[in-house]
């Protein structure tokens, strides 16, 4: 019989669950494998005498870099992104969409942009709620249009903030909702 061939199977004698437990398991010997030759490298070989003891090769950096994970990005509601069109139409400035789904707040995301000057700042409010409106959408509030420092157009699922430079510094909404993550708003 070759190694490779494998006695045929006889059929044995059924036997009960209670014997088998009575059986004693059968180890199985295994044979162990023969290292393989190992070749002779330039540190085990004999060296003349005097000659200089050889410098270690340099090792190679061969690690592989780790898989990036891929983050995914949230996906923006369609008046969100209208908002954010808009905005960036009337040229606002430093724009900042805050997600706060993830976070105990009453809204889903912040829009913070800035406008350079207060007729910047209302013409920003402006395109946004005649945007929006397009859309089928009215804002339950509008605050500080008169002022023109500070715009709040509250939509429910996501409230804007147009702000003056000045004003945006002293209030510092990302500061202030630190938990919220930030969404990177490409220019238009």
């Amino acid at each position: 019989m070759s190694k490779t061939a494998r006695p045929a199977r006889t059929a044995a004698p059924r036997t009960t669950s209670a014997a088998r437990a009575k059986k004693a398991p059968v180890k199985k010997k295994v044979k162990a494998k023969a290292a393989p030759a190992r070749r002779p490298t330039a540190a085990s070989k004999p060296r003349p005498a005097g000659a200089a003891k050889p410098r270690p090769a340099a090792a190679k950096v061969t690690a592989q870099a780790a898989p990036e994970k891929r983050v995914a990005k949230p996906r923006l509601p369609a008046d969100v992104k209208a908002a954010i069109a808009a905005a960036q139409d009337k040229l606002a400035v430093d724009l900042t969409v805050l997600d706060l789904r993830n976070s105990t707040a009453f809204t889903d995301f912040f829009i913070v942009c800035t406008g350079t000057n207060m007729r910047q700042v209302q013409a920003i409010a402006d395109g946004i709620e005649a945007a929006l409106r397009a859309a089928g959408q009215k804002p339950a509030l509008v605050e500080g249009y008169r002022r023109g420092e500070w715009i709040l157009m509250d939509y429910f699922n996501f409230i804007v903030h147009i702000f003056l430079p000045s004003r945006r510094a002293f209030y510092a909404l990302e500061r202030l909702w630190g938990g919220a993550e930030p969404i990177e708003v490409s220019a238009p």
